[in-house]
């Protein structure tokens, strides 16, 4: 029997015949049996309240034993395709670290952002990253376009959720986030708990509301000097801007923000 022939419906259990008997005499006009008179050899019907399959045969239709019950798992119900056409998973930005730590002398602003750049595209990331950090020439609430402010969540390098999006990290509470919720590096892995960054504390230069703090950010990231300061955040306290001031002698964490969500290759 060709595939191209069945046609699923779904009717009431009034309408599905019982055992076959000794034919009858033809009915009123219009008072027939429905069932029986619709559907081709090869259509199936489904009562849903019995959850019973019909098949239609030459001559009437038979009952199709079905087999066990295969239960089917809540997230992957109708309701939690629902959830996922409103909040597609793949719209986000990514905060990953740098391979490595770094001193208050990162080569300015523009430095940090090539680190950034270049450490994305060795990743295989094509949109643009750029340094979380506050100096002369930015605040740190500023970084991420306009657009994508309020819309995208914040998440780690494999999409677990950091913050609920951007400008939710500026209220003022110092950006709080679930510090047992990694925070990968580019290169995979957890500066949370790798010994490749002893000290747990971030650079930001920023105020809780991520403003510039123009007395501590090491001479806009250009200096390591044990006579000058920088604004930085212990990440087990699990705020992302912390106030905590340390010289810029010292090695600490360097985050990228993903600048935007790109729809297509076409969007810059």
């Amino acid at each position: 029997m060709h595939q191209n022939n069945f046609l699923f419906v779904s009717v009431s259990s009034a309408y599905i015949p019982g055992p076959p008997g000794h034919p009858g005499p033809p009915g009123a006009p219009g008072h027939g049996n429905p069932v029986s008179q619709m559907g081709a050899e090869g259509t199936l019907a489904y009562v849903i309240d019995k959850s019973e399959l019909y098949i239609r045969v030459r001559g009437g239709w038979k009952k199709v034993e079905l087999g066990e019950l295969i239960p089917v798992p809540q997230d992957s119900s109708t309701s939690a395709l629902s959830q996922g056409l409103s909040r597609p998973s793949d719209r986000s930005l990514h905060l990953v670290a740098l391979n490595a730590p770094f001193s208050g002398d990162m080569h300015g602003i523009r430095g940090a952002d090539y680190q950034c750049y270049q450490q994305a595209r060795a990743r295989g990331l094509t949109s643009t990253y750029r340094a979380f950090l506050s100096s002369h020439l930015q605040d740190l609430s500023s970084i991420v376009k306009k657009g994508d402010h309020f819309s995208l969540p914040v998440v780690n390098l494999k999409g677990d959720v950091l913050f609920n999006s951007w400008m939710s990290m500026f209220s003022g509470n110092g950006a709080v986030f679930d510090p047992l919720t990694p925070i990968y590096s580019f290169d995979g892995r957890n500066i949370m708990t790798d010994q490749a960054w002893p000290q747990k504390l971030v650079w930001h230069g920023s105020s809780t509301a991520g403003i510039r703090m123009t007395t501590n950010y090491c001479e806009a990231w250009r200096t390591g000097d044990m006579a000058v300061t920088g604004q930085a955040s212990l990440l087990q306290t699990g705020r992302l801007l912390g106030q905590h001031t340390h010289t810029c002698s010292n090695h600490f964490i360097v985050l990228c923000i993903e600048n935007s969500y790109i729809q297509s290759p076409g969007r810059n």
